[in-house]
């Protein structure tokens, strides 16, 4: 069972970047996935998830507006459209994959390795 997160990196406030997590089998096709972030210090927070269809998406309220979670059309790929980033988005942010879309922590069943995000401001 393998999540593979990429796209993070450096960029300014106000600008954009795109995260995505591949999974390995055709098994995660029917799994929800979601995205959650680690800042220094602080604990690991909910910032989207997508059910396995794509149909239905929740947003935490303060990326609500600026980040779009999407699957592919193979679903075993999820992306995070961060827009309009701030100082406050600066964080480890990983991928996990649900038997149903939670947007708790401890009910995802796996884990990306999670990929750096920092916002200079």
């Amino acid at each position: 069972v393998q999540l593979q997160a990429s796209g993070g990196g450096l960029v300014q406030a106000g600008g954009s970047l795109s995260l995505s997590c591949a999974t390995s089998g055709r098994l995660f096709r029917s799994y929800a996935m979601g995205w959650f972030r680690q800042a220094p210090g602080k604990e690991r927070e909910f910032v989207a998830a997508i059910s396995w269809s794509g149909g239905s998406t929740y947003y935490a309220d303060s990326v609500k507006g600026r980040f779009t979670i999407s699957r592919g059309n193979a679903k075993n790929t999820v992306y995070l459209q961060m827009n309009s980033l701030k100082a406050d988005d600066t964080a480890v942010y990983y991928c996990a994959v649900a038997k149903v879309i939670r947007t708790t922590p401890e009910m995802y069943d796996y884990w990306g390795q999670g990929t750096q995000v920092t916002v200079s401001s």
